[in-house]
């Protein structure tokens, strides 16, 4: 098997890679030896997963049971060991991986950015495979926040809520998700998630927003 094998029946699912690393040579990696692949929502994901039993069963959770399954899919495929952002305690440590992979950075909002979706990034699941197989080497030679003026992340949230370096002020977040001027963040999604320039690149359904903020606002 090779990434590009690995790259297509990955996007045949409605997910992209997002990150990938050989652990031995990333500490922070938590895992000693192979590859490491890192599963995010792609452009189509809004899509399938709409069509998914998940999404029509109205039970709770669907994205996560979605992902649970087309992961755990592509792992028995490919003989990899599945992980998931969710599950625990404990939790896997997905923040430190995309760190490790080069391809994602902390953002002046302490949001993690990534190269090619933003703020938008979404994991889904990630592919441990026992075999050390040849990655492609991460986009940006630095994170894109050194290079970027306007600093919109933290400019776009009506209510300040974030801070160059945080902390991240949650509760004026949710009071303004549960005023009539947040209806705007929770029928399209965090302003200052959407005004990272690259967020345009996730090409991200406002209704997969939506869905994403009823569960963040339901905490």
């Amino acid at each position: 098997m090779t990434f590009e094998q690995l790259d297509t029946a990955v996007q045949a699912e409605g997910l992209e890679i997002h990150g990938s690393l050989h652990p031995r040579r990333s500490p922070a990696a938590n895992l000693t030896d192979g590859t490491l692949i890192l599963l995010g929502t792609a452009g189509s994901f809004w899509s399938t997963f709409t069509a998914s039993a998940e999404y029509l069963d109205a039970e709770p959770d669907p994205v996560d049971r979605w992902s649970l399954r087309v992961v755990e899919k592509l792992a028995k495929r490919f003989a990899a060991t599945p992980y998931f952002p969710f599950g625990g305690p404990p939790f896997a440590p997905f923040i430190n991986w995309a760190l490790a992979s080069g391809r994602a950075f902390t953002s002046p909002s302490q949001m993690l950015v990534h190269d090619k979706v933003g703020l938008m990034i979404s994991f889904r699941g990630a592919l441990h495979f026992d075999d050390e197989f040849d990655i492609p080497p991460p986009i940006l030679p630095q994170s894109p926040c050194k290079t970027c003026i306007q600093k919109s992340c933290l400019t776009a949230c009506p209510v300040a809520a974030f801070t160059d370096g945080g902390p991240y002020d949650l509760q004026a977040c949710h009071s303004h998700l549960d005023s009539p001027e947040g209806a705007d963040c929770m029928a399209q999604g965090c302003r200052a998630r959407r005004a990272c320039p690259l967020s345009l690149g996730a090409s991200r359904d406002f209704s997969q927003n939506s869905h994403h903020m009823s569960y963040f606002h339901s905490i």
